[in-house]
């Protein structure tokens, strides 16, 4: 037999009457379809948030920063890749500029502090007849070279070709940029580069010590120094880098891939072991 003392029953009176009151209280569907009929004239589904895309990515060709980054780096976005000199950074656009290429694909590099080296682009796979190739020079000596002068001819020309269109990827190599002046990019430029690539379909890769486009990258790739590789012996048989991913696109994709790990290692070979090997 189940009692149930005084308490117990006023304690369900209250309850009841509770439940009573809610029922009476339009419910929080009734009140959006309420508001939005109202502001249906002037805000067309105000309260409706837009459907989150799936974000289309292009890969690297190295499985370990693909797999970071859930497939690829993403189209239509900026992405920086940011670290000291000897960390990857270079070997890794330019392994992506490779893959792009020997798809057919027309891919651009503007070169900030005028540093590209053809040959080691080649040698990494890179097709030169399908990359266009942006020197910026100074007016004078680089002794008396204002920072600013090539720093701005890069930016110039990235926009124009962002604005042109027909480039599956555009790298801007600001490597030898310095944080200080770097961030003296104003912020406008950075949201005019994400929307024109946006509407272009073009991947902007941005190398860097820092990063430099905060809010308008979609994704930031942190590149640790590398770490040579003899095996023991004389010969320097390749490196090793560490990358770590520091912020990656708030889309359905990025989501997909939440639980994957944020750092990872990938090796290059030297160009002596590829020689050896063919």
């Amino acid at each position: 037999m189940h009692q149930l003392s005084f308490d117990s029953v006023q304690g369900l009176g209250g309850f009841y009457s509770e439940e009573k009151a809610k029922l009476a209280m339009p419910s929080a569907s009734a009140l959006r379809l309420e508001i939005e009929h109202a502001l249906e004239h002037r805000f067309p589904a105000a309260l409706t948030p837009a459907p989150r895309g799936f974000q289309e990515v292009a890969p690297t060709g190295i499985d370990e920063v693909d797999e970071l980054l859930g497939g690829g780096i993403p189209i239509g976005t900026i992405s920086e890749l940011t670290g000291p000199e000897s960390s990857g950074r270079t070997s890794l656009a330019l392994a992506f500029l490779a893959r792009c290429t020997q798809q057919g694909r027309a891919c651009a590099i503007v070169d900030a502090q005028d540093a590209f080296d053809p040959e080691s682009a080649a040698a990494s796979g890179v097709r030169l007849k399908q990359l266009l190739w942006v020197r910026c020079r100074g007016a004078g000596m680089r002794s008396n070279e204002k920072p600013w002068s090539r720093l701005d001819q890069a930016l110039r020309a990235t926009d124009l070709l962002l604005q042109s269109g027909g480039f599956a990827a555009i790298v801007l190599d600001l490597g030898g940029t310095t944080p200080e002046h770097g961030s003296r990019i104003p912020l406008a430029t950075w949201f005019r580069f994400r929307q024109t690539a946006s509407r272009t379909q073009c991947s902007l890769v941005v190398i860097g010590q820092a990063a430099m486009a905060q809010s308008s990258a979609a994704v930031v790739l942190e590149c640790m120094p590398m770490r040579a590789q003899d095996e023991g012996g004389t010969v320097l048989n390749g490196f090793s880098f560490d990358i770590r991913r520091a912020r990656a696109a708030t889309s359905a994709h990025s989501f997909a891939r939440a639980r994957k790990p944020v750092a990872s290692t990938w090796s290059v070979d030297s160009a002596w072991a590829g020689e050896m090997r063919a």
